[in-house]
């Protein structure tokens, strides 16, 4: 049985597992961090699945010493005992007159009841968690959200719902669309999923109990008091990796777990990672755009998906935030940017720049087109008539610039315009644009989820190149996903690929380039096999597209032809930011 414990302890009180009971009479645990004084405070609220008991240091190991490396301030100020994956220190937070509110979202940690990540379910009770954070004695009604990833994801669909007490969302790398952004990448299952769900939700599934991690505060098991049988949790937990596998095009399921982003009203800062491809750059900037709400921002920045959602830069960007629209106080946010981009340089060098808008106005949408001849990549548009095949097994076709007489920015949605047929009924296509050195070594970044990405990624299926007219730009096609057009064996079809948002300037020297290939990016094939790395960091960390069932080799191991013609010349579209 789970009863709530008070205590003061590092000048803070904490309520270990407060009760939350949802309309169903399902009761969800939290931990509320508040401030010693007697008042009334603004609450910081999250709301997940990855345990609240467990500890960062010892849950994500690895993570932890790549983040205080990077960002060592972490270290200062806090004793870091309560420190939790993907969320705010309270050491660092409730100093400043916040209570911080982790709940541990249904099915999940120290809450009972059935596990389905991202359901409307899900949405409704993080509705409720705001309702009752909003009308404790302790509260002065003012809730912001804030997290990264998943406790960013769920801002969005909760958002659109508007709960009362609902005061800012802090939207830190943060997807949006369930099906493109997560599940199926151009209608491409991502692997994702499946090596997520059982590594950080299902190992704290409620009802692990005594099989799992212990707080390293409490003593107590991070996932319920009680121990079930797996066939119980079984029981308990959708199926959310079978789901996606089994669910090929878009339906029901995943419009539910999408935000109407319209309804949304909360003033929100959607922060994005340029190396976030996968799962952390594109919806950022989608829900920024689709936001209903009349006061919103957006930030872009580099490094790993966590450092600086940590770091002084990104902590002091959201209390800056917060502090505004919770605390009512004069923070600077009113001279804000609405557009805050930390515009890439190779080596990890990032310059910020505030802007007014998105895509910035001031962008020359350049086609650089693929040559035939000596795979160059050029503003000329190819004359003759050719064709390129490819093994979809090997590492396609690369299309350079020459280098770059003078330095080059590049700053928004990229997409590409290919004519291609399969020797099959399909085709899956992978693309990167790529960056080489003089000495053409390839220059890669530090991403979300991988030490080394590329500028950025882009995927479709080509059964799946239907095109919604009214959604799609030039810059950013929008592929409805709901109908398979198969192709017809060494038939070209048009397609339109969008590749997620970057951001990079090409010094002088330097090659800009595109790949097409038949499967994931690597670099270079070698793994870098970080210490504790949940998974392979070959340059796209799990967001892989290799289930046999989804891309049978009958099908996709074969052998693609790029075609050029009067008229049907393939190119890609740049973003080119002219010097000021």
């Amino acid at each position: 049985m789970t009863e709530m414990k008070s205590e003061t302890r590092d000048s803070i009180r904490i309520d270990w597992d407060a009760p939350i009971k949802m309309d169903d009479g399902v009761i969800l645990r939290a931990d509320v961090f508040r401030p010693i004084a007697e008042g009334k405070y603004p609450v910081v609220l999250s709301y997940g699945p990855y345990a609240k008991g467990l500890s960062f240091q010892e849950g994500y190991k690895g993570n932890w010493a790549r983040l205080t490396k990077a960002a060592p301030e972490v270290l200062a100020g806090s004793s870091n005992k309560y420190q939790n994956w993907e969320l705010v220190d309270p050491e660092k937070w409730v100093p400043d007159g916040y209570v911080c509110v982790r709940v541990d979202s249904r099915g999940a940690g120290r809450s009972p009841g059935y596990l389905d990540v991202w359901s409307p379910r899900e949405t409704e009770d993080l509705y409720q968690c705001i309702e009752w954070a909003g009308t404790q004695p302790w509260s002065s009604g003012n809730v912001g959200i804030n997290g990264i990833s998943y406790y960013a994801m769920n801002q969005w669909t909760v958002g659109a719902l508007k709960p009362p007490h609902l005061a800012a969302l802090c939207i830190w790398e943060g997807s949006s669309d369930y099906y493109r952004e997560l599940c199926r990448h151009g209608g491409i299952l991502c692997d994702f999923l499946h090596s997520w769900h059982p590594r950080q939700v299902a190992s704290v599934q409620h009802g692990v109990g005594e099989h799992g991690a212990k707080s390293v505060v409490t003593g107590e098991p991070v996932a319920g008091p009680d121990t079930l049988p797996e066939s119980e949790l079984a029981r308990n937990c959708a199926d959310s990796p079978g789901e996606a596998r089994e669910r090929r095009l878009h339906d029901d399921y995943y419009a539910s777990r999408t935000a109407a982003f319209e309804a949304i009203e909360a003033p929100l800062l959607s922060a994005a990672n340029w190396g976030g491809m996968g799962l952390h750059t594109r919806g950022n900037f989608e829900g920024y755009l689709r936001a209903g709400s009349k006061q919103k921002w957006l930030e872009a920045h580099g490094d790993t998906h966590f450092t600086h959602f940590y770091s002084y830069y990104g902590e002091t960007l959201q209390k800056r935030f917060f502090g505004h629209f919770l605390k009512g106080e004069d923070t600077g946010w009113d001279k804000q940017p609405r557009v805050s981009l930390n515009v890439r340089h190779p080596h990890e060098k990032f310059v910020l720049r505030g802007e007014s808008e998105w895509p910035l106005k001031r962008t020359q949408w350049t086609k650089y087109f693929l040559q035939p001849e000596g795979l160059a990549l050029s503003p000329q548009e190819p004359a003759a008539a050719a064709s390129l095949a490819y093994e979809t097994t090997a590492n396609g076709l690369t299309f350079r610039t020459p280098p770059m007489p003078e330095s080059l920015e590049i700053t928004g949605p990229v997409a590409a315009k290919l004519w291609m047929s399969s020797q099959t009924t399909d085709a899956d296509i992978f693309l990167a644009l790529r960056l080489f050195d003089p000495d053409g070594k390839e220059i890669t970044f530090i991403g979300s989820n991988d030490p080394r990405v590329p500028i950025g990624l882009g995927w479709l299926r080509a059964s799946q190149r239907k095109r919604d007219a009214q959604k799609s730009l030039p810059y950013r096609p929008w592929h409805t996903h709901d109908e398979e057009w198969p192709l017809t064996p060494g038939v070209p079809v048009e397609l339109d690929i969008e590749i997620w948002p970057t951001s990079i300037v090409v010094p002088p020297g330097y090659r800009l380039a595109l790949t097409v290939r038949g499967k994931d990016y690597e670099v270079d094939g070698s793994d870098i096999a970080l210490p504790n790395a949940p998974y392979p960091m070959k340059g796209v960390g799990p967001f892989l597209h290799i289930d046999p069932n989804d891309r049978p080799p009958d099908i996709f191991a074969t052998q693609n032809t790029l075609h050029f013609g009067a008229g049907k010349q393939p190119y890609v579209l740049l973003p080119i930011i002219p010097p000021p």
